[in-house]
């Protein structure tokens, strides 16, 4: 299964991605975690190393992330059953010139994230785009109560970054997407819209291997 998971921070991202990992662990036999490298500082770095990689130049961070979606693509990730992303290339347009301070010209935003998705479509063009919605009220409220160490989105952007993520997802060239909307909603709830959404995304490999995981529990 290949899915890029995407959303304004806080619109419960890594929450349901969690959840996921276990459902393709449940339907399929074997999973592997999402790869979260894509936000400055990433959340799977070192605690000692998030704050020189986040008091990194504006250029140093850039050089940086290209260097992580690039790793990314390598036919090693492509070779097995799941590669699936949080934030990635969507991510990147739109907190790349907002937050991370890059000069707004050149290969960033919309126009790198349209040039990483004709890659994509070369590598796995059965990936699947999935993009979190919530309320703008509900993004502030997620704030409030549990508050991101390393925060990127600003309260008052919270309006126009939510609306920076729907123009990339409608932007998007990839074929297979789909919105959930978090909002007030319990996570297995929004999973179990997930799997009816995914069904018919889901690519013959992964079919096979939904029905090899049925066989051998005799379903």
């Amino acid at each position: 299964m290949r899915l890029i998971l995407v959303g304004c921070e806080y619109a419960g991202k890594t929450t349901l991605a969690n959840e996921i990992v276990e459902w393709i662990g449940r339907t399929m036999g074997s999973s592997r975690t999402f790869h979260d490298h894509f936000s400055i500082p990433n959340a799977e770095l070192p605690e000692e190393d998030k704050e020189p990689y986040a008091a990194l130049s504006p250029y140093l961070r850039q050089l940086f992330q290209l260097y992580m979606m690039n790793h990314h693509f390598h036919d090693t990730f492509y070779g097995k059953p799941d590669h699936n992303l949080i934030g990635f290339h969507i991510e990147e347009a739109i907190y790349g010139p907002l937050y991370y301070g890059y000069a707004a010209d050149g290969d960033i935003g919309s126009p790198l994230a349209r040039r990483l998705e004709g890659e994509i479509m070369q590598k796995a063009p059965d990936t699947v785009l999935i993009l979190l919605r919530a309320q703008p009220e509900v993004i502030v409220r997620r704030m409030a109560e549990a508050r991101h160490e390393w925060q990127i989105v600003q309260e008052k952007d919270v309006e126009f970054v939510l609306q920076r993520f729907e123009e990339e997802y409608e932007a998007s060239i990839l074929p297979g997407k789909f919105a959930l909307d978090t909002s007030d909603v319990p996570v297995l709830e929004t999973l179990a819209e997930f799997a009816v959404q995914i069904e018919p995304l889901i690519n013959r490999a992964d079919r096979q291997r939904i029905q090899a995981h049925q066989d051998s529990h005799g379903q």
